[in-house]
């Protein structure tokens, strides 16, 4: 059956009042529909849901719950729902979701590459930086190592405005920036709990970005007001890396040299990628090229075609969305 069947058919089925994720769950268990590789397939059906109401679908209706959730039933299974219930006197309990069977599963890591080819496409610049390697193995540090740098420079056409740009102030010359990953962020105790983390490990850096392979569609207000209130960017990625998006911008800081410099003592990684960046930025003309070359070639590695993107994401179990 379609997606659209099998939404009609749970809902008959559950007969009361229930929420997207209820629907999900029982369309899983039943085996009415085969999710494949959907990244979201809970937030599809709450997709599906809505555009019964919006379409103005009669067969189905919503009520709001306290903290504007919503709850769907068939119209024709009206009469076997109690008052107290369509009246919002009383509260639907929530949903854990049931994962789709899978065998194997993605590491975080192995959304670092998919990252540095996004980034590698803006002319970015990037390197994992191992927090295993640093010399400060304390855990009251876990918080201090972003999982990812990186560094853009200004790309000016003339050698005359470079040389006039780098006398006058070097800092304007390049934008550094930090980034903490996530597999995903369903719910607002790890949206916060994530972001805080980004706040603290980019507390060095001119941008500051957040980045999961999952967002759940539900934090998207969190998100905004927490991106107003301390500016740390926020990036959805995606398998296919270009079509990654950046869901909120991060807001320009100074760098924090005594910070960049605590690093450089603590992560040897960390050290290189600065010896590295001001190696370039001081090399004399003959020498940029070589500099350049060199600096890409320490960073992570990027993807080259799409072939390999999608042999990769194959290989490492990493969903690619179908939707």
């Amino acid at each position: 059956m379609t997606l659209k069947e099998a939404v009609l058919k749970s809902l008959e089925e559950i007969n009361e009042l229930t929420n997207y994720l209820e629907v999900y769950n029982h369309i899983v268990e039943k085996k009415y529909y085969d999710f494949g590789t959907a990244k979201t397939p809970g937030s599809t059906v709450s997709a599906l849901l809505g555009d019964f109401i919006r379409n103005g679908d009669s067969r189905v209706k919503r009520i709001k719950q306290q903290g504007g959730t919503y709850s769907y039933y068939l119209t024709k299974n009206e009469q076997n729902i109690s008052i107290d219930v369509l009246s919002g006197e009383t509260e639907v309990k929530p949903t854990i979701p049931i994962k789709s069977p899978k065998t194997k599963t993605y590491e975080e890591r192995d959304l670092h590459k998919l990252l540095s080819s996004y980034l590698k496409n803006t002319d970015t610049y990037s390197k994992t930086i191992f927090h295993e390697q640093s010399n400060n193995k304390d855990n009251n540090q876990i918080w201090t190592h972003p999982d990812m740098v990186g560094i853009k420079f200004l790309n000016l056409q003339t050698k005359a405005s470079q040389n006039f740009l780098k006398s006058i102030n070097r800092v304007d010359t390049f934008k550094m920036s930090s980034y903490e990953l996530k597999k995903e962020i369903n719910s607002d105790s790890e949206l916060k709990k994530a972001f805080f983390q980004a706040v603290s490990n980019s507390s060095w850096a001119n941008y500051g970005y957040l980045v999961a392979f999952e967002f759940s569609d539900s934090l998207s207000d969190e998100m905004a007001r927490l991106n107003q209130s301390f500016g740390i960017g926020i990036i959805e990625l995606n398998a296919n890396p270009y079509q990654s998006k950046i869901l909120f911008p991060a807001t320009y800081r100074e760098l924090d040299f005594k910070t960049i410099d605590k690093l450089c003592k603590m992560n040897a990684e960390f050290n290189k990628f600065i010896e590295q960046t001001e190696k370039l930025m001081t090399a004399s003309e003959k020498y940029v090229s070589g500099a350049e070359k060199e600096l890409d070639e320490f960073c992570d590695d990027y993807f080259a075609s799409d072939t390999e993107i999608d042999d990769y994401c194959k290989e490492r179990n990493i969903p690619i969305n179908e939707e």
